[in-house]
């Protein structure tokens, strides 16, 4: 039985729900949505986590022949966090694309520099921008107090300097909301070419706050995922400022 099922009977088939130590929720392709409203969890501010890390083999190559001296290692690859640039150089950013009650419509994100605002429209602020796979990530915070003027946020990752790193990385999107488990989305499909993957949507969908996860992986950037989901955006090449350590 999991976590939850004792807390919402009935509930079971909505969502998998982690053990009570671990307190997530993972959003799956068969149990792919939550509702922030009946957990309680549609106000304060839902932070929103983009961390990633790298597993060895993916960076030194194949490891057939070390497998074959030790067939164990098979059962448990080796992972690291990824933050070391001499080992990679990723760049995972993290965004979303939102939309107001009132028709207004654009875009969070490092690139550009369009870090948004908590306490204003469009009530998405980015924290930053992690140019290094920190092990803190990327975090995003919705203030869900303006729930009302919120439509629709997609949330996504794209890779910033072209490495095809989804092949590589294995990212994981965590939303945690003002009350009740996190809720966890992996990126875990193997789609070497890929640039960008629409991963979680938040809507407003006649007063309930209802997260819906999505991970689609696309061969573009920003205006092949707004094209994707009808966002109507006008999009043109841009360039981040020269990192700083």
């Amino acid at each position: 039985m999991g976590f939850l099922d004792g807390l919402w009977p009935g509930r079971a088939a909505d969502f998998d729900s982690g053990s009570a130590a671990t307190n997530a929720i993972e959003l799956t392709k068969r149990h792919h949505q939550v509702s922030l409203t009946k957990q309680g969890a549609a106000t304060g501010h839902l932070r929103i986590n983009l961390n990633w890390r790298m597993r060895t083999s993916d960076i030194g190559g194949s490891q057939r022949e070390s497998l074959l001296r030790h067939p164990f290692k098979a059962l448990k690859p080796p992972e690291v966090l990824g933050h070391s640039q001499s080992m990679v150089n990723v760049d995972l950013d993290l965004g979303c694309l939102y939309e107001l009650t009132d028709g207004t419509k654009g875009v969070v994100q490092p690139l550009g520099g369009y870090f948004g605002d908590v306490n204003a429209p469009p009530f998405v602020k980015l924290s930053g921008d992690d140019r290094f796979g920190s092990a803190s990530g990327e975090t995003m915070y919705v203030n869900l107090d303006h729930r009302d003027a919120i439509k629709r946020l997609l949330v996504f990752v794209y890779i910033y300097d072209q490495t095809p790193a989804f092949d590589r990385t294995h990212a994981i999107v965590t939303l945690f909301p003002s009350n009740g488990p996190r809720i966890e989305i992996g990126l875990d499909e193997r789609h070497p070419q890929a640039r960008s993957c629409a991963v979680v949507m938040i809507e407003n969908v006649k007063g309930e706050m209802v997260v819906r996860r999505e991970v689609k992986f696309v061969y573009g950037f920003q205006a092949e995922i707004d094209r994707l989901y009808g966002w109507g955006l006008q999009w043109g090449r841009g360039y981040k400022a020269k990192a700083e350590r």
